[in-house]
């Protein structure tokens, strides 16, 4: 049988902020009954999405850990800045730069990268070539002016 290969997904930040767009696409991943690895690109990053999570909607908030908080194999969204997978996510999101080198325990792998950065731009057409390289699904996604996510590439 074939190998299911990863779904890599560009998600490009230019009318939202991460924090904005981020607890979206955790609720619909949720929902669809798939668990995630949000993998951040440093310490301080990971404190301040750790809060976040737990209060960025009045009326609900994203059930999630850190290794710092035990349990993390049950976690439904597990927080860090390494490449583990404790809680056998499905999808793996990938923020404020940081990167993965292995596709394939994935159903999806999302790059979220910041439009106004240069370097976040060169980071994720350089991602972009490797997913390609390695057989992935590729898909790159703007948001329009109504807040919509449209698929560009």
């Amino acid at each position: 049988s074939e190998d299911v290969v990863a779904e890599v997904l560009f998600y490009h930040l230019e009318r939202q902020p991460l924090e904005r767009v981020l607890p979206n696409l955790l609720e619909r991943t949720l929902e669809r009954g798939w668990r995630a690895v949000v993998q951040c690109g440093n310490p301080e990053r990971l404190e301040a999405l750790d809060g976040w999570l737990w209060t960025y909607r009045d009326d609900s908030f994203l059930p999630h850990g850190t290794a710092r908080d035990g349990f993390s194999e049950q976690q439904p969204i597990f927080l860090t800045t390494g490449d583990e997978n404790p809680n056998g996510a499905q999808v793996r999101f990938l923020v404020e730069g940081a990167v993965t080198a292995d596709f394939a325990p994935y159903t999806r792998v999302v790059h979220i990268f910041n439009g106004h950065d240069e370097a976040a731009i060169v980071q994720a057409r350089m991602e972009w070539k490797r997913a390609r390289a390695a057989g992935c699904e590729v898909t790159y996604w703007q948001q329009a002016d109504n807040g919509r996510w449209e698929r560009r590439a």
